[in-house]
């Protein structure tokens, strides 16, 4: 995709953090955005700032958990505009603790949002797209969890391996379509994402807090803004994965080293 300008695009996680960088982002670039969140005023908030900047937005509370509000998000964005040409399944949680100290309901919500939401996104949208034969992309926001496992993150690495893997997939299927895939895998983002909890379903919170405090994350920590110009680069340029970190590079390379050595070490 060269240009985004007259393009609909829906981002879903919009109200704040790199969400919010994405809409405002599609927006400075004259395409048409779809704002959506949990969050209604935070949705609001957002599509409100872009048209008071002359730009097209509007808003649509949505939790992306449940199908038939990603459904109904669907509804909305082609019955306002027509089309869809780029979706960014963006919303996320995260929660920290051992696997051994993990809640059945810590699971749900974890992988409600961060999978099942991706998941609803396809669903909803991509038949759709692919009717419309205007080709276009799909965002989906992992994390650099979702390719180095890290101690005490075991129920969020679970959730954006499998976002990765689905990604990978999802490219190679979608690509006789002509519509393009790509991963944001960052490491630290100032957004709002340590307090996810904030946005927990009441049926889903533990009745004792998990134990133990919050991962610290190697590296910088970057603003939501440079992550989302680095996602519309790498839509305009067809590339898969958005790894915003170079700081990134040397535990993957450690991480594929080991994998190296244990086919060469098991197989001679």
């Amino acid at each position: 995709m060269e240009g985004f300008e007259g393009r609909i695009a829906v981002v879903t996680g919009g109200g704040s953090g790199i969400g919010r960088s994405l809409a405002e982002a599609f927006a400075r670039e004259r395409a048409k955005v779809v704002v959506a969140d949990i969050d209604a005023r935070a949705a609001e908030d957002v599509a409100g700032g872009i048209r008071a900047r002359g730009g097209e937005a509007i808003p649509v509370a949505t939790d992306v958990a449940d199908l038939a509000s990603v459904q109904a998000l669907a509804d909305r964005a082609f019955s306002t505009w027509g089309a869809v040409h780029v979706l960014c399944n963006n919303a996320g949680v995260a929660l920290w603790g051992g696997l051994e100290t993990a809640t059945h309901r810590d699971w749900q919500w974890a992988l409600g949002v961060n999978l099942w939401g991706v998941i609803h996104g396809i669903e909803a949208f991509v038949p759709r797209m692919i009717a419309g034969k205007q080709g276009g992309h799909i965002v989906n926001t992992a994390s650099m969890a979702g390719l180095i496992a890290s101690q005490g993150l075991g129920v969020y690495n679970t959730t954006k391996y499998a976002v990765v893997g689905l990604s990978e997939t999802l490219q190679k299927d979608l690509r006789p379509y002509g519509i393009g895939v790509s991963v944001i895998c960052p490491l630290g983002v100032a957004t709002q994402i340590r307090r996810s909890d904030r946005n927990r379903p009441a049926s889903l919170r533990n009745d004792t807090p998990s134990p133990g405090p919050a991962v610290e994350l190697m590296g910088r920590t970057l603003e939501p803004d440079h992550v989302a110009r680095m996602t519309l680069g790498a839509i305009r340029g067809g590339q898969l994965y958005v790894i915003t970190h170079e700081e990134s590079l040397e535990p993957l390379r450690k991480r594929f080293q080991r994998i190296e050595r244990a086919v060469l070490e098991l197989t001679r």
